[in-house]
């Protein structure tokens, strides 16, 4: 039996469902307390981001024989607990990159103009062309904070708009080939050059506020900030400082430290036209929907068939 726990493409659904038998049920994210009493007979769990696979709900699995991961990050997968109980863990690696890539690209092309926050002054009467003209984008410098797939990706489409690549990882070596056409720099001086930011890491414990108050002030005013990696790499609150002082020019966010936003959370972006709030969907395309789902009923359908 498989369990989804979270929206997937219906084609998908019914690949799996023309072999095994499939509950699926979008909104058990939001009922999480429900969940562990329907794993007895569960041998699949497939879910998105929502949905934590911590070890109290696998210790309630005791058929359960993989995970798989509709996308990329396992922050809310208890990946040493999969481990020690031989659950197989598989993420669409992949699969929805061109997705994300592309979320980075528009909104620091949104960002850098200025100029699509001005319907109400329009539809009033004003004509706001000289606030309204913006920057290009090309000439640009893009800083990468983490250099993995996706921000390579990001770092080819950018250089077709001629801008300058330089990145921050440390766990990829100076010698390696994925530095050709890119600069390899430091965090601080990555801040300190980019005029656009954008974050690719994962969320654990040495990236957590990664991006804080203190090398927040690093940023040119000019510059403006983008994370569509995983909320909490970036110190939502101080963020939110930043912009409401325009110390610069502007974010979009995509994940949060607290998903969905609660008030608290939303009154740190309370009133600023500055910052772009989307609802983490920078992979969640309709192409990246079907080509996530239709990667993960695969590798799910072929885990259980050499059960």
């Amino acid at each position: 039996m498989i369990l989804i726990t979270e929206f997937m493409d219906e084609e998908a659904i019914d690949f799996l469902r023309s072999k095994y038998e499939v509950v699926y049920d979008k909104e058990l994210a939001n009922k999480q307390q429900d969940i562990p009493n329907k794993m007895k007979d569960i041998k699949a769990l497939i879910v998105r981001n929502r949905t934590k696979v911590s070890k109290n709900l696998l210790e309630k699995s005791p058929n359960l024989s993989c995970v798989g991961r509709l996308g990329v990050g396992l922050d809310n997968i208890d990946l040493t607990a999969c481990r020690e109980k031989n659950i197989h863990v598989y993420p669409a690696t992949g699969a929805n990159t061109n997705s994300v890539v592309e979320y980075v690209l528009t909104t620091a092309l949104v960002l850098l103009r200025g100029a699509f926050n001005k319907n109400h002054q329009m539809i009033a009467g004003a004509w706001p062309r000289e606030e309204s003209s913006g920057n290009e984008i090309s000439g640009k410098t893009l800083g990468l904070v983490g250099f993995g797939e996706i921000a390579q990706k990001t770092s080819i489409l950018a250089k077709s708009f001629n801008m300058k690549i330089i990145a921050y990882d440390p766990f990829i070596e100076e010698t390696s080939n994925l530095w050709n056409g890119v600069t390899k720099v430091s965090l601080d001086e990555l801040l300190r050059s980019s005029d656009v930011v954008s974050i690719h890491t994962p969320l654990n414990e040495n990236t957590h506020h990664l991006i804080n108050s203190e090398n927040l002030k690093l940023l040119k005013q000019s510059s403006v900030i983008i994370n569509a990696a995983r909320g909490g790499v970036v110190d939502d609150k101080a963020l939110a400082k930043l912009l409401r002082g325009n110390k610069i020019k502007g974010a979009a966010l995509d994940v949060f430290e607290t998903e969905p936003m609660d008030q608290s959370s939303g009154d740190y972006f309370k009133g600023l036209d500055n910052v772009i709030l989307t609802p983490h969907i920078g992979g969640v395309t309709y192409e990246a929907n079907q080509q996530v789902s239709s990667m993960i009923a695969k590798k799910v359908d072929e885990h259980l068939s050499n059960l």
